[in-house]
C-alpha cells in the first residue's frame, strides 16, 4: 500500500510560480509511474503531468506544456510539479497519483493510489 502526501500549495498572484511536492511511502517508489492531476471548482479532474518510473518519459497536455515541469527524486521518494506563469484558471486542488507500472508509456488515468490533494489558488 502506497501513501502519498502532497504539500506546497498556496496562494500566488497571476504570473507567479509555485512548486508542489508529493512524498511517497509504503512501497518501492521506483516501481511506480507518477502523475499529477487537478480539479478546479465545478470542473472534472484533469491530468496535468506524468513521469515514468525512471524519469525517462514525461508527458504534459497542451494546457500546461511549457509552463509546468514534473520531476522525481528517487532518493527522497518524492515527485515535484514546478508551475510557472500561473493563471487564475490554474486554480484547483492538485493531486499526485501513483501507478504500478515499469514501462515508458504515460497513462492519463487508471492510477492505483492517490494523495489527499493540495490547494493552489491563483489570484488575478
Amino acid at each position: 500500500q502506497v501513501q502519498l502526501v502532497e504539500s506546497g500549495g498556496g496562494l500566488v498572484q497571476a504570473g507567479g510560480s509555485l512548486r508542489v511536492s508529493c512524498a511517497a511511502s509504503g512501497g518501492t517508489f521506483r516501481r511506480y509511474a507518477m502523475g499529477w492531476f487537478r480539479q478546479g471548482p465545478g470542473k472534472e479532474r484533469e491530468f496535468v503531468a506524468g513521469i515514468s518510473w525512471n524519469g525517462g518519459t514525461i508527458y504534459y497536455p497542451d494546457s500546461v506544456k511549457g509552463r509546468f515541469t514534473i520531476s522525481r527524486d528517487t532518493m527522497k521518494n518524492t515527485v515535484y510539479l514546478q508551475m510557472n506563469s500561473l493563471q487564475p484558471e490554474d486554480t484547483a486542488v492538485y493531486y499526485c497519483a501513483a501507478k504500478y507500472y515499469s514501462g515508458q508509456y504515460i497513462y492519463t488515468g487508471q492510477y492505483d493510489y492517490w494523495g489527499q490533494g493540495t490547494q493552489v489558488t491563483v489570484s488575478s
